[in-house]
């Protein structure tokens, strides 16, 4: 049934797969080694410059990552025609409520906080716990798939949405691998502050 609403032949739907997975797929690995070796500090002379270079690659990644959506819709039927009105608005809503979510994540995280500069000993002082911390646990990400679901809605792509539902399972994968690794460095950073405080006394 999906057949006469996805054109599942079309280079540019699974280009778009490839565009979505790869921005979490480097920033993890780049980051992870980066923690383990410092390569990224070595080579630039810092980690505040490091942080900042993985923060405008993975900008980049994902600006291309968004232009390969639209274009992957853009070659894809549509059912626009169905409820304009209503889709249109549901489009707009998830976009606006996306984008709060998004852009106050940033405005809590900062650059260095959203860039995962944690993995180059850039720490922040404290967990975020304020809104948008304060109703999920992830709101950049929730907040990112409901941009790309807003824009599917709003144009009507039955293929958006498919890519949405890619975008959400890439952001799951993520999710379970960054945790757990966050915690552990924080965990370390307590351990070892607590062992040189003890070799102070």
């Amino acid at each position: 049934m999906l057949d006469q609403y996805i054109a599942w032949d079309q280079p540019t739907l699974w280009i778009a797969v490839a565009g979505i997975a790869f921005p979490p797929t480097y920033w993890n690995i780049v980051s992870h080694y980066e923690y383990h070796n410092k390569f990224l500090t070595k080579a630039l002379g810092g980690n505040y410059a490091a942080c900042y270079f993985l923060a405008a690659s993975i900008f980049v990644f994902s600006a291309i990552r968004d232009l390969l959506f639209d274009w992957a819709m853009a070659d894809q039927p549509t059912v626009y025609e169905l409820a304009p009105m209503a889709l249109s608005l549901a489009g707009m809503a998830c976009i606006a409520v996306g984008g709060i979510l998004v852009l106050s994540s940033y405005y809590r995280l900062g650059i260095t906080g959203t860039y995962l500069g944690d993995r180059m000993g850039i720490y922040l002082p404290a967990r975020v716990e304020s809104f948008p911390f304060s109703v999920m646990e992830h709101p950049m990400y929730t907040g990112a798939t409901l941009c790309f679901l807003g824009q599917a809605l709003r144009t009507g792509s039955p293929a958006g949405v498919f890519l949405t539902v890619v975008v959400a399972i890439v952001y799951a994968i993520a999710e379970s691998i960054e945790g757990p690794f966050t915690a552990m460095i924080y965990a370390k950073r307590a351990e070892d502050a607590k062992a040189a405080q003890g070799k102070a006394e």
